[in-house]
């Protein structure tokens, strides 16, 4: 049933039918306002909110018609009830299409209350399902943001937690004094330095369901050699990469890889001194594709694995968890070249492959 809560705005310049209808509409609930020209009606509507206006087709000076437009151009419009005493359909359909909910016909006698009680009543449902639509989308949107934030503080203690735990291991690693043991140290916070990379990404990133694989990857390469630092081996990378958003478990695994072979070029590539080490992403038409090459001794991924191995096993299970494998290209002259082949309908977002 209608309370006094919902506002009328009748817009009529018969002020005796004016009275009429504020008494038809009060006996049920209704707060009816009396404007009797366009301008009483839009000092109204500045001074209060109005539910729903009743506006009449023939104002003397101007149109209800000319009304709904300024209206239209005042942005939010509540539910319009157009009424006009002329039969005449032409009229009907162009208050429609103006943007009215409904038209009623004057007439003489109980036909014009009830059929303009209907038309209201109509409109007031519409305000109020409209009413509750709006403050569903604004809850739906204020939990949004709430956790989006929340993720991003996640992601943001999560970095940092990695951080931490990455300069512990390297702590340890210039405590010890056997070089296998501070070697098997400094791969391992190169692995924890690559999963909390994604994290700062992640906490920075307007989408956390993706990441920007190529400005991923010149962190993780930038951290790579921050932590080299001091050591006996003086890296020079070369970075090659273009934009490519990927799904953010993906990027993971594929930084995880990364780290694994750069490991691998640094320690093995060059015996008697440093060397360069390219590391490229490039896009194809359906897959995506990162190399790992140097200059250096050269190996094809056969023959015996120096070390525990622990190395290859992670690169051979990521490369699985990607749907691909690693595999050793030939180049001219001397090196390596680790290539791994990426599709793209299992790396990039939905949305995007739907572009």
């Amino acid at each position: 049933m209608p309370n006094n809560a919902i506002q009328l705005l009748y817009i009529d310049d018969d002020a005796a039918l004016g009275r009429l209808v504020q008494r038809i509409l009060a006996r049920r609930g209704y707060a009816v306002t009396h404007a009797g020209s366009a301008e009483a009606a839009f000092a109204q509507l500045e001074s209060q909110p109005y539910d729903v206006i009743i506006l009449d087709h023939d104002l003397g000076t101007t149109s209800g018609l000319e009304v709904m437009a300024a209206l239209t151009e005042r942005g939010h419009v509540p539910a319009v009830v157009y009424v006009t005493a002329s039969a005449e359909l032409s009229i009907a359909v162009a208050a429609l299409k103006a943007g009215a909910l409904d038209y009623v016909i004057k007439t003489v006698g109980e036909d014009f209350e009830v059929l303009l009680v209907a038309a209201v009543e109509h409109a007031v449902g519409k305000t109020r399902l409209q009413r509750a639509k709006e403050q569903a989308e604004r809850e739906v949107l204020a939990a949004r943001d709430k956790a989006i934030a929340l993720l991003a503080e996640v992601n943001h203690r999560v970095a940092n937690s990695l951080a931490l735990v990455g300069s512990l291991v390297r702590m340890q690693a210039n405590a010890v004094q056997d070089p296998a043991a501070k070697a098997a140290l400094a791969e391992t916070q190169a692995r924890i330095t690559a999963i909390g990379n994604l994290h700062r990404s992640l906490y920075t990133s307007d989408d956390v369901r993706s990441v920007d694989l190529g400005g991923y990857l010149a962190t993780l390469i930038r951290e790579f050699e921050r932590s080299l630092t001091g050591s006996d081996i003086t890296p020079s990378i070369r970075f090659e990469a273009v934009p490519l958003q990927v799904k953010t478990d993906r990027a993971i695994s594929i930084g995880l890889i990364t780290t694994e072979l750069l490991t691998n070029a640094l320690k093995y590539a060059y015996p008697e001194g440093s060397g360069e080490v390219r590391v490229r992403l490039e896009l194809l038409e359906t897959e995506a594709v990162l190399s790992v090459a140097d200059d250096g001794v050269g190996w094809t991924g056969q023959g015996q694995v120096t070390g525990t191995g622990l190395g290859s096993r992670i690169v051979r299970a990521m490369a699985n968890s990607l749907g691909t494998e690693l595999r050793y290209e030939q180049q001219a002259g001397r090196g390596t070249c680790a290539v791994l082949r990426l599709p793209l309908a299992v790396m990039m977002p939905d949305d995007v492959q739907g572009d």
